[in-house]
């Protein structure tokens, strides 16, 4: 298997994935309480599973 490039490596670092996973797990949870919207409400899972599918993935990039 051949290395990847510099840039290739920049763009799966953990350093962007992690903050960005949080943030989707953040707003996944602010739209799963908030009490105006029930298709706001009705999409929160799937935003809080990506963010923490995310964060799960995240933690094995170096």
């Amino acid at each position: 298997m051949k290395p990847m490039n510099v840039p290739t490596r920049r763009w799966f670092a953990r350093s962007r994935w992690e903050p960005a996973s949080m943030a989707l797990i953040g707003l996944g949870l602010a739209m799963l309480m908030q009490p105006w919207s029930l298709d706001i409400y009705s999409w929160s899972f799937a935003v809080l599973l990506a963010g923490v599918a995310g964060y799960t993935v995240a933690g094995k990039l170096h």
